[in-house]
């Protein structure tokens, strides 16, 4: 059975990025983006432009290396198929800490999509407890608080899990929950003309 595919545009991530800004602005006060490679990469950056207020400096973007996706699906598709296993690629570098301070920090994590949650769960954790670690070296006790960016969420039995906390408070975001499709962003894309046509077509029959 064929996966159904949804086709991304950068206009339509930039747009996306653009509506949720107010809502991270006002609830999150995010002051460290932490974007989970590769497919945070992009929506942290462009997330960030809207996060910027007069007066006020950047805020840093800090980058961790997550995989999880294991095999192709299709020889012929983009689609592949989750694993069960989070591998670190990349982590923070915590030896200069002038640079990856998370203590009572509000740090948003960017991804693009919450698939089955288990890439979501570990950064949290794994972080918390750098953050743990950092605190009790420095004897420090100020509050940090994690919050979750993502493009889309798919609304699916997920197999990892956020702490009751962050859901209950509203520490998690989704600019659009999708069902079970595969979510085609353009940064994935060989052949970008395509890609965008396919997209073009895919909104023209779904009446948008």
């Amino acid at each position: 059975m064929a996966v159904e595919r949804k086709y991304l545009t950068y206009n339509q991530i930039h747009k996306l990025c653009q509506q949720s800004a107010e809502k991270i602005l006002t609830e999150f006060k995010p002051n460290l983006i932490i974007a989970i490679g590769g497919g945070g990469y992009v929506p942290a950056r462009i997330l960030r432009s809207f996060l910027k207020t007069p007066g006020s400096v950047n805020i840093p973007i800090q980058a961790i290396g997550l995989s999880l996706y294991e095999k192709l699906v299709s020889e012929d598709g983009p689609e592949e198929e989750p694993g069960t296993k989070v591998t670190r690629t990349q982590w923070l570098d915590f030896s200069s800490l002038k640079n990856t301070d998370l203590i009572g920090k509000n740090i948003l994590i960017v991804d693009e999509v919450d698939d089955t949650r288990t890439t979501l769960q570990y950064a949290v954790q794994e972080l918390s407890k750098d953050v743990e670690v950092q605190a009790k070296k420095f004897g420090r006790t100020e509050k940090t608080n994690f919050y979750i960016f993502v493009l889309h969420n798919k609304d699916k039995l997920k197999r990892g899990y956020l702490p009751d906390e962050m859901i209950n408070e509203g520490r998690y975001l989704a600019a659009e929950t999708v069902g079970n499709v595969w979510c085609c962003y353009p940064w994935e894309a060989i052949d970008i003309d395509e890609h965008d046509r396919l997209a073009a077509l895919s909104q023209k029959q779904n009446g948008h």
